[in-house]
């Protein structure tokens, strides 16, 4: 009974954090949409917080002693992990669609077939190399029909797009070179040093920015919709995700990923943010497919 409940609580864990990412980015694009906040000053903000969150969390945990040489490699982790992938993901929602950033999010598995092919030696298959094509098929289709279709101007622009991939990128190169240092500490003692590296990076950009923010433009709405963002959307779901991987199998850690897609789009559909065409359909259905191909080369190297 011990075991299976474990098991429950790693899947709720997984579940419940891409539920919570999948509202974060309908959430994230009202906010950008208001444009009052430049993006480096939201990331500070959510740094600062969730960080701060965090170091109270270590005052009631065990202690770990962390050496000099995981110091560094959490600071890159922290740029690599959170920094980088939450600057250009801000960035990213502010040029483009809900529904387009949902279904480019999901070839972030294949941006870490690539990376675990580099740095942990794994085979690419011919069905990895088919589903990649098809992956990338659906993506250059929304691409294209965002920049040349016929039915008038797309909310989706170029620069958005880059910020989309320069997000998968860098995350599944995290992914890809920092699981087993993840893996030596608790959530928390991994969490406060990433957060508090974070925020010192980012502490140059964001200052200059301050003088100019405008915050008593900002609505309750939004001041509302960014302490969602900060406590769920950073603090809860950052916890949530090692949890699941600590009960769990990462292969299954990963396929609730797909929920994130799903919860995106249809709270932006629910909300008004975004609708769904012919073009969007197609182009979602070529990236499953492609994910799913993929998967299933995976397993079966696995067994």
């Amino acid at each position: 009974m011990r075991v299976n409940r474990s098991i429950a609580i790693g899947h709720l864990a997984a579940a419940g954090a891409y539920v919570i990412f999948g509202i974060n980015v309908v959430v994230c694009r009202d906010i950008a949409i208001e444009g009052h906040i430049e993006p480096i000053v939201l990331f500070s903000m959510r740094a600062l917080i969730a960080g701060g969150l965090f170091w109270l969390l270590s005052l009631f945990s065990p202690k770990e002693h962390v050496p000099k040489k995981d110091l560094l490699k959490l600071a890159g982790a922290g740029i690599l992990g959170l920094f980088l992938p939450q600057l250009t993901f801000l960035h990213a929602i502010a040029h483009t669609t809900p529904v387009d950033l949902s279904v480019m999010s999901t070839t972030t598995p294949i941006f870490t077939m690539f990376v675990a092919a580099i740095f942990l030696k794994e085979p690419i298959t011919w069905k990895k190399a088919l589903g990649v094509a098809l992956s990338f098929g659906g993506i250059l289709w929304l691409i294209l029909q965002s920049t040349f279709g016929s039915n008038g101007p797309s909310e989706t622009e170029p620069v958005g797009i880059m910020f989309c991939f320069a997000n998968y990128i860098v995350f599944a190169l995290y992914l890809g070179t920092c699981r087993n240092l993840i893996g030596r500490y608790s959530v928390v003692t991994s969490m406060k040093w990433m957060f508090l590296v974070s925020f010192l990076v980012s502490l140059p950009f964001s200052l200059p920015k301050l003088s100019s923010t405008e915050f008593a433009l900002v609505s309750s709405q939004v001041w509302w919709e960014i302490g969602f963002m900060i406590f769920f959307s950073t603090f809860i779901a950052y916890y949530l995700i090692p949890v699941g991987q600590k009960r769990i199998r990462p292969t299954l850690v990963s396929m609730y990923g797909y929920l994130q897609p799903i919860i995106a789009i249809a709270a932006a559909i629910w909300t008004g943010l975004d609708h769904l065409t012919a073009t969007k359909v197609t182009a979602a259905i070529l990236v499953f497919v492609g994910v799913w191909v993929v998967n299933q080369s995976r397993a079966a190297v696995q067994k």
